[in-house]
C-alpha cells in the first residue's frame, strides 16, 4: 500500500501526475466537489449566522467511501486541488468530509502539471487557506440566496419554471439593453468620398476625403468641382513607427481570441483548455494574471533565439488591469516553449497553437514600420484628399502572431503606397460619393460579453463560461441568426468629366451567432430591473466581487457581509411577492376589424401569443402562438392578425388533407400523419397546394425504402448530425468512410449489423419483466432507464454489480409523484348536514 495519497479533482489530472511520482504515491480523483448545498432546500441558516448545510450527493457517496478507506491506510494525505478559491474549497471539503487528521494532511498547489512543478509543490506544502475558502463560501451562499428567493417570485409574477441569478441576470440585462439600443436606433445617411489616383509612373492607389457630406446635393456639387481639376501631392510625410505585442493570455483574453480566430464558444474554449492543462501542456487556465515566471521567460527567450534569431528576442514584463486578481499567479502559457505544436485532438491542437503563439510573441521584439501620409490637393477647391500607407521594415513579433479585434467598424489595414514626391502631378481615375448610413451598436458575441463583464468588474475567470452557458440553457438568450433586410443606397461617380448616379442595394441588420434576448429574457429583465434595481445594478454587482476579494485577503468577515446583504434584500423580496403586479410583457396592437375587440400580444403559459379580446368580454378570447422567428416586442398588428389564418386547409392530395401551420420549430405542412418543414424564411400563408405537393413528394422520395433488411425497410436521410439510414426505429449515422449517395447493399447490411451489436454491447443489465435496463452513455457514464424515465449516473458509479432493487429505487426517486385529488362532498349529503345543524340549533 502506498504511503502517500494525493487527491486531485479529475481522473485525467490524476493520470498525468501519477507519472511523475514514485511507487510511494497513489493519486486519486475526487471528481470535482464531493459536497455542496442541498438541491431541494435553501440549505443556509439565514436566521442565524448563515452557516451552509453541505451534504454529499448520492452520486459521490461511492467516491467518498473509497477516499476514506485510502486515507485511513495512508501515512500522509496531499490535497492537490486547483490553485484558486474553488480549488481551496474542494480541499477544505475533502478535509472535513473525510475527517482527515491535520497532522497527516498537507495542501499543495501548482499552476502547471509538469514533473518539476509537482516535485516543487511536494517540497513546499502549506495548510488550507481559510480566507480563500470563506471567499468561495460567500459567493456560493450569496448566489444560492439570490436564486432561491428570486426564482419563486418570478414563478408567481411572470411564468413558472423561471430562475434568476446574481451574475446571470446582470449578463442578460446587458444583452437586453443592447438590443433595445439597436431597436431604438435611427440610421443617419451621409455621403463618403473615395477616389483613385495614379502617379507619374502609372501606379494607382486609393485615397479618401476626411469628411462626409450630409446631402446628395452637396456631394454632387463637390464631384462637379473636381470634373476639370488638376491634382498634385500637396504634402508627403514618412515616419517610423513601432507596434508592440499583446500580453500573454488570461482566461478572458483567451476566450475572446479563441472566439475570433477559432470560432469557439466560451464553454468549448474552457473545455479544451482544461484538457490541455490536465495533459501537462499548458499552465492553469483560470487566471487574470498576465505575468510570466522568470523560468518561463528564459524558456521563451531560448526558443525565440533558436527558432528566429537573436534580434527577434526581447524580454518583457506585463502588468494586469484586473483589480483583486485572485487566481493563479501566472498567465496561460505552454509548459514547454520548445513544443511548437502537439499531435492530439484537432481542436485542442488548434487552441494550443494559439496559446503558444500568443505567449512566444509576448517575448519578441516590436515590429518596425514606416508609415506614409499623403495629402492631395485639387486646383478647383480647398478640400484635401488623404492616403495612408504602412510598410513593415522589420516583422518582429508579427512573424508569429497578431491579435484579433471585435471592432466591426475598423477599416482594413492600409497597404503599401507607391513612391511619390511633393508637388508631383497625379492623374484621377474616378471619384465616388457613396451614401453610407450610421450603424447601430453591435450585438454582443460570447467573447465581447466576457470583455464587457470584465470591464465592469462583474464575475471572475471561473464564472464567465458557466454564466454564458446558463443564460442560453434557460432560454433567456439565444445565438440568433437575423436575416436583415435589403436597403437601397445611392452612389454618384465622377469619371471622364461626367457624374453618373446609380442605385445600389445592400443587406443590413443581418447577424449570425450573436447573443439576442428572447421574449422571456426581456420580460424577466424588465421585471427584475423594476423591482430589484439594486441586485441588477452593475456597480452593486461589481462591489460584491470586490467584497469577495476583501474576504479572500482576510480583510472582511464573510458572515457580516452576508448579514448586511440579506437584511436589505429579503424585505424587498417579501414586498414584491405580495404587492407587485403580474408581468407578461403585454403590448396592445390595435382592434380586430371584425369584432372591434382589443388585439394584444403577451407571454402565456405555453409561450408568446396573440390574443383577441379580454377575459372581461362575453365571448372567450381567441389565441394564436407566435412563430419562432417572431418576438413580442417587434411583431406588427398585421403579422399578429395573419396568425389567426392558421392552420390553413390547402386541399387534398392522395385522399389526405393537406394543412399548413406554424409549429414550435417553424412553419410546416401536415399531410396525413407526416410533417414536412417549410424552407427557411417561407411565409406559411403564401404556400399553395401545388407548393405543398412538391414538398410532400420530396419527403415521400426521401422516405422511400432503399433496401429491405430482415423484411423491414431501410430509409435514408440527412439530419442535424449529418447523413443517416433508418431501420427498425434505429438511426444509424453514415460517416465519411461511405459514399452516402451510392451505398451498396453490403454496406447497408454492415452499418445495420454494427449498430445492432453496439446496441447489444451498451446494455449492462436488462430486467425485461420489470422493464428496467442499465446502459452505457457518453463520456464513460451510465443511464438507468424505464420507459421514458432516465436516470443519468455519474462516472464514479460502478454499475457492474448493481442489483434490480438498487435500479428500481433510482427509477422510483425520479418518477414524478401524482398529486392526490381531494374528493368533493356530494351536494345532497352536504345539504342534509346543513339542515341537521339548523334543526339541532332550533331544539336548543
Amino acid at each position: 500500500m502506498a504511503k502517500n495519497l494525493v487527491i486531485v479533482e479529475s481522473p485525467a489530472k490524476a493520470k498525468t501526475i501519477e507519472k511523475f511520482l514514485g511507487k510511494d504515491f497513489k493519486v486519486e480523483s475526487s471528481f470535482g466537489h464531493i459536497s455542496d448545498l442541498p438541491s431541494k432546500e435553501l440549505g443556509v441558516d439565514v436566521e442565524g449566522d448563515f452557516n451552509p448545510k453541505y451534504e454529499v450527493s448520492t452520486d459521490k457517496k461511492a467516491v467518498v467511501k473509497k477516499l476514506k478507506d485510502l486515507a485511513k491506510k495512508a501515512e500522509m494525505v496531499w490535497l492537490a486541488s486547483d490553485e484558486d478559491r474553488e480549488g481551496e474549497a474542494i480541499a477544505w471539503h475533502l478535509a472535513e468530509t473525510l475527517k482527515l487528521d491535520k497532522e497527516k494532511t498537507k495542501r499543495i498547489v501548482f499552476h502547471e502539471i509538469t514533473k518539476s512543478a509537482i516535485l516543487k509543490a511536494i517540497e513546499n506544502p502549506r495548510g488550507i487557506d481559510y480566507d480563500l475558502v470563506d471567499a468561495q463560501q460567500a459567493r456560493r451562499v450569496l448566489d444560492r440566496i439570490v436564486g432561491y428567493e428570486l426564482s419563486p417570485v418570478l414563478w408567481r409574477k411572470v411564468k413558472g419554471g423561471l430562475s434568476a441569478g446574481r451574475v446571470q441576470s446582470v449578463s442578460v440585462r446587458l444583452i437586453v439593453e443592447k438590443e433595445r439600443d439597436i431597436q431604438g436606433f435611427s440610421p443617419v445617411a451621409s455621403y463618403r468620398i473615395d477616389a483613385e489616383f495614379s502617379n507619374e509612373d502609372g501606379q494607382s492607389f486609393k485615397a479618401k476625403l476626411p469628411k462626409n457630406f450630409s446631402t446628395k446635393e452637396e456631394a454632387q456639387k463637390f464631384l462637379e468641382k473636381n470634373a476639370q481639376a488638376d491634382f498634385k501631392v500637396a504634402d508627403l510625410q514618412q515616419k517610423p513607427a513601432k507596434k508592440s505585442p499583446a500580453a500573454p493570455f488570461t482566461t478572458s483574453t483567451l476566450q475572446q481570441e479563441a472566439s475570433r480566430k477559432l470560432y469557439f464558444s466560451v464553454s468549448k474554449t474552457m473545455t479544451m483548455a482544461q484538457r490541455l492543462y490536465e495533459a501537462g501542456l499548458i499552465t492553469y487556465m483560470r487566471t487574470d494574471s498576465v505575468n510570466l515566471s522568470d523560468e518561463a521567460k528564459k524558456g521563451a527567450e531560448a526558443e525565440i533565439r533558436n527558432a528566429y534569431g537573436d534580434k527577434y528576442s526581447k524580454s518583457r514584463n506585463y502588468k494586469g488591469k484586473a483589480k483583486g486578481a485572485q487566481e493563479a499567479h501566472e498567465a496561460i502559457r505552454p509548459t514547454n516553449f520548445a513544443v511548437h505544436s502537439v499531435d492530439i485532438d484537432y481542436d485542442q491542437a488548434r487552441l494550443y497553437d494559439l496559446i503558444w503563439k500568443r505567449s512566444i510573441a509576448s517575448q519578441m521584439s516590436e515590429a518596425e514600420l514606416e508609415r506614409t501620409n499623403v495629402k492631395i490637393s485639387a486646383s478647383t477647391h480647398k478640400e484635401t484628399f488623404t492616403a495612408n500607407g504602412e510598410v513593415i521594415t522589420f516583422d518582429g513579433f508579427l512573424k508569429v502572431y497578431l491579435e484579433g479585434t471585435d471592432d466591426e467598424d475598423l477599416d482594413e489595414q492600409d497597404g503599401m503606397l507607391p513612391a511619390m514626391k511633393t508637388n508631383e502631378t497625379l492623374l484621377n481615375s474616378y471619384i465616388t460619393a457613396t451614401e453610407r448610413y450610421t450603424r447601430p451598436p453591435a450585438r454582443y458575441t460570447e467573447a465581447s460579453l466576457v470583455k464587457k463583464l470584465e470591464e465592469l468588474g462583474i464575475g471572475r475567470p471561473s464564472t464567465y463560461a458557466p454564466t454564458i452557458s446558463t443564460i442560453q440553457n434557460r432560454n433567456y438568450v439565444e445565438k440568433g441568426t437575423i436575416d436583415g433586410e435589403e436597403r437601397n443606397y445611392s452612389q454618384l461617380k465622377l469619371q471622364d468629366g461626367t457624374v453618373n448616379d446609380v442605385t445600389l442595394s445592400e443587406k443590413v441588420g443581418s447577424d449570425k451567432g450573436k447573443l439576442v434576448p428572447t421574449d422571456i429574457g426581456m420580460i424577466v429583465t424588465d421585471f427584475l430591473v423594476n423591482h430589484f434595481e439594486s441586485i441588477l445594478d452593475y456597480s452593486f454587482t461589481a462591489k460584491v466581487e470586490a467584497d469577495f476579494d476583501e474576504i479572500a485577503e482576510g480583510k472582511e468577515d464573510w458572515k457580516k457581509m452576508m448579514r448586511s446583504f440579506y437584511d436589505n434584500f429579503h424585505p424587498i423580496v417579501e414586498d414584491v411577492k405580495e404587492n407587485a403586479d403580474r408581468e407578461s410583457g403585454e403590448r396592445i396592437l390595435g382592434e380586430d376589424p371584425k369584432t372591434g375587440k382589443r388585439v394584444s400580444v403577451r407571454l402565456g403559459k405555453f409561450g408568446p401569443m396573440v390574443q383577441i379580446g379580454t377575459v372581461d368580454d362575453e365571448e372567450k378570447p381567441q389565441f394564436a402562438s407566435l412563430s419562432p422567428d417572431q418576438q413580442l416586442n417587434s411583431i406588427t398588428f398585421e403579422e399578429a392578425m395573419d396568425l389567426f389564418q392558421l392552420p390553413k386547409n390547402l386541399g387534398n392530395f392522395e385522399d389526405e388533407e393537406v394543412v399548413v401551420n406554424n409549429g414550435r420549430f417553424g412553419p410546416y405542412v401536415k399531410f396525413g400523419d407526416a410533417y414536412v418543414s417549410l424552407p427557411k424564411g417561407t411565409d406559411p400563408l403564401s404556400v399553395e397546394l401545388d407548393d405543398a405537393i412538391v414538398l410532400i413528394k420530396e419527403k415521400q422520395k426521401a422516405d422511400a425504402p432503399i433496401y429491405m433488411y430482415k423484411d423491414l425497410p431501410v430509409q435514408k436521410g440527412k439530419g442535424r448530425f449529418g447523413p443517416y439510414i433508418k431501420w427498425n426505429n434505429l438511426f444509424i449515422n453514415v460517416n465519411k468512410k461511405y459514399d452516402w449517395d451510392n451505398l451498396t447493399d453490403d454496406e447497408i447490411v454492415e452499418l445495420i449489423e454494427v449498430k445492432i451489436q453496439k446496441e447489444i454491447d451498451k446494455v449492462i443489465h436488462n430486467w425485461e419483466e420489470e422493464g428496467i435496463r442499465v446502459e452505457k452513455a457518453r463520456w464513460g457514464r451510465h443511464n438507468v432507464i424505464k420507459g421514458k424515465i432516465k436516470v443519468e449516473l455519474a462516472k464514479t458509479v460502478d454499475v457492474t454489480e448493481m442489483t434490480l432493487e438498487e435500479a428500481a429505487k433510482l427509477i422510483e426517486a425520479k418518477t414524478p409523484k401524482k398529486k392526490a385529488r381531494k374528493k368533493a362532498a356530494p351536494k345532497k349529503a352536504a345539504a342534509k348536514k346543513t339542515t341537521t345543524k339548523k334543526t339541532t340549533a332550533k331544539k336548543k
